[in-house]
């Protein structure tokens, strides 16, 4: 089943804040509703936050009456500098964005504008099943028969279109026969973990177990997990990884412990020009940390460092599985080589 699909002039999306409890459709009907629900995680996930972005433009143009394509044009240039300001680090967002600007570069009449956005945005929804297909695919080269993986955050179908990165190779290689063991993630301070990746988990019915994430060290040293398998809302061409919270902290323990690192994620996820010191880090409310199920759990007035992501070194990662194959170090040597691959 799709996570998000486009009907009738309505954006409709499975509400990741619901689950696992209730699974409830949100009905976008504007670029507005779009940002909000990206902004508020009820969209979440760096494939899926691209995917609605595009449809987000697309709706944005549909609700357009007038005649005048110029004027349409400035309408969906503001719209998409809007929605690509809503969750900074993820590149998947402006990636598609761009995408869908230049689909429409030499559109010359509104009907035009508005009929190549939204092909666009189907493409772009077609293409991202496609894509994690291809990366389950080339992931079941590195799982083996047995394996315990370790995962963090939600990788899976509720992250994408349909399938999922990380997530989307452990439910191939498990279909596929591989008798493996997942150990999960509550991934605070938003248990991505706890709520969305324990669901589908169950719902494949693949075996796992959900930790605390300051149970991670424990684990591996008790020889629980010998591999760690994430997902990446930006990579960049030198190999630094941005990820959930909470990713650096599971490859330094992973390095420590002799535990091979994964990363999965497609090549739209890739920046090939900012640095990583210049990678933008969302600072999320501080209310995320303070509260747990709405209720304060700490004193009030307290400060709060609340960073929804963080940088993972190349030197931490034993490699990055794409659509176009399992990319290994050097990194700064072989991510341009799958670049252009076929």
């Amino acid at each position: 089943m799709r996570s998000i699909m486009f009907k009738n002039g309505v954006l409709y999306a499975l509400d990741s804040s619901r689950l696992p409890h209730r699974e409830v459709w949100l009905k976008l009907r504007n670029a507005n509703q779009v940002a909000s629900a990206i902004r508020e995680m009820r969209i979440r996930g760096a494939p899926l936050i691209g995917v609605a972005a595009a449809y987000g433009l697309a709706l944005e143009a549909l609700k357009y009456r007038g005649k005048d394509a110029n004027r349409l044009r400035e309408i969906v240039l503001k719209t998409s500098e809007y929605l690509k300001s809503v969750r900074p680090t993820g590149r998947n967002l402006s990636w598609a964005i761009d995408r869908c600007l230049k689909a429409i570069e030499k559109e010359g009449a509104v009907d035009g504008i508005k009929k190549r956005l939204l092909e666009e945005a189907e493409k772009i929804a077609n293409e991202d099943v496609e894509t994690n297909l291809k990366i389950a695919k080339n992931g079941l080269e590195i799982i083996m028969d047995g394996d315990k993986i370790l995962t963090h955050c939600n990788t899976g179908g509720l992250g994408t279109v349909e399938y999922g990165t990380a997530l989307g190779i452990i439910r191939v290689a498990w279909e596929k026969g591989r008798r493996i063991f997942v150990i999960a993630t509550e991934t605070r301070p938003l248990l991505q973990g706890a709520r969305l990746t324990a669901w589908e988990l169950k719902k494949y019915g693949i075996p796992f177990k959900l930790i605390c994430d300051s149970m991670a060290g424990y684990v591996m040293s008790m020889g629980m997990v010998n591999k760690v398998l994430v997902g990446a809302d930006r990579i960049l061409s030198t190999g630094h990884v941005a990820n959930k919270i909470g990713t650096l902290t599971l490859a330094i323990l992973a390095k420590h412990y002799g535990i091979p690192f994964y990363v999965a994620a497609p090549f739209s996820t890739f920046d090939f020009t900012t640095k990583p010191q210049e990678i933008p880090i969302e600072e999320r409310s501080p209310e995320e940390v303070t509260h747990f199920a709405g209720r304060l759990v700490t004193v009030k007035d307290v400060e709060v460092i609340n960073p929804a992501f963080d940088i993972t070194p190349p030197e931490l990662i034993s490699g990055i599985i794409t659509e176009k194959g399992v990319i290994r170090p050097p990194y700064s040597e072989n991510i341009p080589k799958f670049i252009n691959k076929s």
